[in-house]
């Protein structure tokens, strides 16, 4: 079996022009990211990291840390249509290919490598993604964060097995009982979605061709295309030390937050 690690770096981001260049302690989002990627495949055989662009001045960034980079056209709508045009540049396709994010800079290299072991134990999977189950006081958290910025964050409804049954950008599943909750676990039953996703090859080109969903379009959360056309979307539960920031940054706001969370917990880059 053969895996990518496919980073896609957008520098025309709305929110936040040239993102992946911006440095948080002291490192560039990309660097920390790409760091992520080659620790997650250390010991794998068939296994490689490449970024994919449409900034030339990303991909010079990507080749002074040692990274390959492929140039994809600056049209490509979502990073997952951006990772299937950069694959489609490749003499031979993976078989199982993650797409992390190139602004996810503090995912542990043990997520990636858990969703990439989901796969190599049942290859018949279409696509994996991580969700972490919050604690109360990093719920609270979340919902501190959602006053001032309140599509930062995703959340994940999970079923049987499992099995994803709905993203939001809004806190779900409302708690009727929350007090009550709160006495008998330590852990609430939010699950936040951390924003990267194992595709097998086959299942990225199928939803590459689908066209934008009802949902996906109002939430802005591309997974949602996949839940509306029947895409088995199946998480993986990952164990996090508490408050480390996991979900990706979107807004300078989450850069501010992420160079708190890194001065509080420690930088896991170092």
């Amino acid at each position: 079996m053969k895996v990518a690690i496919a980073i896609p770096a957008r520098f025309g981001s709305t929110r936040f022009p040239g993102k992946p260049l911006a440095k948080i302690g002291g490192k560039t989002m990309l660097e920390r990211v790409v760091n992520v990627a080659q620790k997650s495949i250390e010991g794998m055989d068939n296994a490689f990291v490449f970024t994919t662009t449409e900034s030339r001045e990303i991909a010079e960034h990507a080749e002074n840390i040692g990274v390959p980079c492929i140039i994809t056209p600056a049209s490509c709508a979502t990073g997952s249509d951006r990772v299937l045009s950069a694959l489609r540049q490749l003499d031979e396709w993976p078989d199982f290919i993650v797409n992390l994010q190139g602004d996810a800079p503090f995912t542990p290299p043990s997520v990636v490598r858990a969703i990439i072991g989901a796969f190599q134990a049942n290859e018949w999977l279409e696509v994996i993604t991580p969700v972490h189950q919050l604690s109360w006081k990093d719920l609270d958290r979340m919902r501190i964060d959602k006053q001032s910025t309140p599509f930062s964050g995703t959340t994940a409804v999970v079923g049987a097995q499992g099995r994803a049954l709905w993203f939001s950008k809004n806190i779900i599943p409302a708690i009727r009982d929350e007090n009550s909750l709160r006495a008998d676990n330590d852990k609430s039953p939010i699950y936040q979605h951390m924003g990267l996703y194992g595709f097998r090859s086959d299942v990225l080109e199928k939803f590459c061709s689908l066209p934008q969903g009802t949902y996906e379009q109002l939430e802005g959360l591309e997974q949602l295309r996949m839940l509306e056309n029947g895409i088995n979307v199946h998480t993986v539960s990952i164990e996090s030390e508490q408050g480390l920031v996991q979900s990706g940054i979107d807004t300078p706001e989450d850069l501010a937050r992420a160079e708190k969370m890194l001065k509080e917990h420690g930088d896991p880059a170092s």
